[in-house]
């Protein structure tokens, strides 16, 4: 896998790609936890702490896949820095009024959310004319995703860090002044700016045609649950032990779980239908979130909230090659962005009910959440089997792929949290 990474990373403008993209989702992918942070710290409750950071999460799910069809049709540069640069505006304008106006501050974080660009799905879609090969496009979204959970796993400490050095306006306000840096990267790099999505048919409703993406995502509405529910639960835990530091180990080994997972399960090659798979990896998921709800002390916490992560990026990994085989032709950045909307709706009514879980029953309830999200998305995935088995298309393949009918093993894939 080493081999194959440093492969990749010699290709001309891959490195480039990887770093601007990560880059330029920081905000986004520390966005909750900086928003939570953030009200705590200007006297805010948890119930509001989670209202803002979830109407963050539905205007991300808005945004995502209107900017997503929108990259498909007019190209990443005219879409992704404007988005970017407004997005970062919103933020700045929360960082700045604070709480002393509600409805501004409610404002602020819908247009940041809003406004946030579709950077993810756009770098899958660049891979393919940046190293040609399929099996090299599938070495490089493994890679992609141990990169990803470094990220996810050094976000949360960043975000405390500048909290702890300056305050949490500052950090909002780092944070998203990098993420613009990097989404410029990757804009004015050449595949960027060259690439154009693949003919489609047009239709209403683009991606969403696909009954095998719709099931897909309802499933994955729950993991956004359970992971949202656990931004807010990690908050209450550590106000329970008295040390705000506390908040971001349980986030940074959260990521590290999820790190180790993604490695283990891109470091071998994986035959049969992804399908069948990922309800296996989910049913995992779930068993690992539910031993959160026993809240002991901070090392078995850290300890257990690392094991609850091992399953995610797995699981991200393998809804990431249904998600190709089941969306349309030419709709690729958006099939992406619509996985992002899911994980924003799901993230935001997780934020939405682990407030008011921790005020009325505690913070083992609001962690209960994320258990009952693990349950609800295997539930989902084992109702929709019919529908999952069949893809809505097939797309071009080379022997070994994924898609290759023969039943070839697949090249190994790993993801982190946000879609």
């Amino acid at each position: 896998m080493a081999a194959g990474y440093l492969d990749i990373l010699r290709t001309r403008h891959a490195a480039r790609l990887l770093a601007g993209t990560l880059v330029g989702r920081l905000p986004n992918g520390t966005a909750h936890i900086a928003i939570v942070l953030f009200t705590r710290a200007e006297g805010g409750s948890y119930t509001l702490a989670g209202a803002l950071a979830a109407a963050y999460g539905l205007a991300t799910a808005v945004g995502q896949p209107l900017l997503g069809r929108a990259v498909d049709l007019y190209g990443q540069p005219r879409v992704q820095l404007p988005a970017a640069v407004v997005s970062a505006l919103g933020m700045a304008v929360l960082a700045l009024i604070g709480l002393g106006s509600l409805p501004a501050a409610y404002a602020a974080v819908v247009v940041a959310g809003v406004s946030t660009p579709p950077l993810e799905g756009g770098l899958r879609a660049l891979w393919p004319s940046v190293l040609g090969r399929e099996d090299r496009v599938h070495r490089a979204y493994a890679m992609d995703a141990v990169a990803q959970e470094v990220m996810f796993t050094v976000g949360p400490l960043l975000v405390t860090v500048l909290v702890s050095l300056w305050s949490p306006a500052a950090a909002l306000l780092v944070i998203n002044a990098i993420g613009v840096l990097g989404a410029l990267s990757v804009v004015l790099s050449e595949p960027s700016r060259l690439w154009r999505s693949a003919p489609r048919e047009a239709h209403w409703l683009g991606a969403l045609r696909s009954p095998g993406l719709l099931a897909l995502l309802g499933a994955f509405f729950f993991v956004g649950l359970a992971l949202g529910s656990i931004t807010v639960a990690g908050v209450a835990y550590a106000d329970d032990h008295g040390r705000e530091s506390v908040y971001g180990w349980l986030m940074a080994a959260l990521g590290l779980g999820a790190l180790i997972g993604g490695a283990a399960y891109g470091a071998r090659q994986w035959a049969g239908a992804p399908e069948r798979r990922l309800r296996v990896i989910v049913a995992l998921l779930a068993l690992g979130y539910l031993p959160l709800m026993l809240t002991p002390g901070v090392p078995a916490m850290t300890a257990l909230a690392a094991v609850a992560g091992v399953f995610l990026a797995p699981a991200i990994a393998c809804s990431f090659i249904v998600v190709d085989r089941h969306a349309p032709q030419g709709t690729v950045t958006e099939a992406f962005s619509w996985l992002v909307t899911t994980f924003g709706v799901g993230a935001a009514a997780g934020t939405a009910v682990a407030g008011p879980a921790v005020e009325l029953g505690g913070t083992a309830w609001s962690f209960a959440v994320a258990g009952a999200g693990g349950v609800a998305a295997l539930l989902v995935l084992l109702a929709t089997g019919k529908v999952l088995a069949a893809p809505g298309r097939t797309p071009a393949v080379v022997a070994g792929s994924e898609n290759d009918r023969n039943g070839a093993a697949e090249p190994g894939f790993s993801s982190g949290r946000k879609a």
